[in-house]
């Protein structure tokens, strides 16, 4: 199954601004990452310029979330080191635990050892001890189209997840089905959960 992608979550507020923060640079990464067009259209699509998506991405891919972040603000920033006995720690159970995502171990080490570390600080520190062998995502090149296209209805489903923030309500999310053909959107329903299930049980409505 592929996923389709739509630009409007992030829409216009991103484009009025000059400066970008961190997670919105990172949102627009992973926008990317997972969109169905080529990279060059898609940031075309939410007017960013290519030049400044790759060193975004390179910065991420060698920094984390700390090298997404706007110059003087890292600056302000380099005085909160994690210390040396906490970044052996990381380290140890990064080496016991290792299916675990530096995400994961953030939250391990801030539920566990009562010290609160960032998943960008944690990745970091891995990477320095080699123990992120290759990006967390890769951004890869698309086609405009499908080399094989679809004759017909019914003969190929995408299947996407689109989520979206409610002030004071929270994190929902769209779990939506297209025919590839028809481009019609045959079912769509809205969840609080990204699980597996959730995508199953939108193709079982429609079987």
């Amino acid at each position: 199954m592929t996923g389709s992608k739509k630009f409007g979550w992030a829409g216009c507020d991103l484009r009025r601004r000059m400066m970008y923060t961190a997670s919105e640079k990172l949102a627009i990464i992973r926008l990317v990452e997972e969109s169905e067009l080529s990279v060059r259209r898609t940031l075309r699509e939410i007017k960013i310029s290519r030049s400044s998506f790759y060193r975004w991405y390179r910065a991420y891919e060698q920094d984390g979330l700390d090298g997404l972040e706007n110059t003087s603000r890292a600056v302000r920033q380099h005085w909160n080191r994690v210390p040396d006995s906490v970044r052996e720690l990381i380290v140890a159970v990064a080496l016991e635990r290792p299916d675990m995502t530096p995400r994961e171990l953030a939250l391990h080490i801030t539920d566990t050892h009562d010290y609160f570390v960032s998943e960008s600080s944690v990745y970091r520190i891995l990477k320095g001890h080699d123990l992120i062998t290759s990006p967390q995502f890769v951004v890869m090149s698309a086609s405009d189209k499908f080399q094989n296209p679809t004759g017909r209805i019914n003969e190929l489903w995408q299947t996407d997840f689109t989520y979206f923030r409610v002030v004071g309500w929270g994190w929902y999310f769209l779990s939506t089905v297209l025919d590839d053909y028809s481009r019609y959107i045959i079912n769509w329903p809205l969840t609080t959960t990204m699980a597996a299930t959730d995508v199953t049980d939108t193709l079982e409505d429609e079987v």
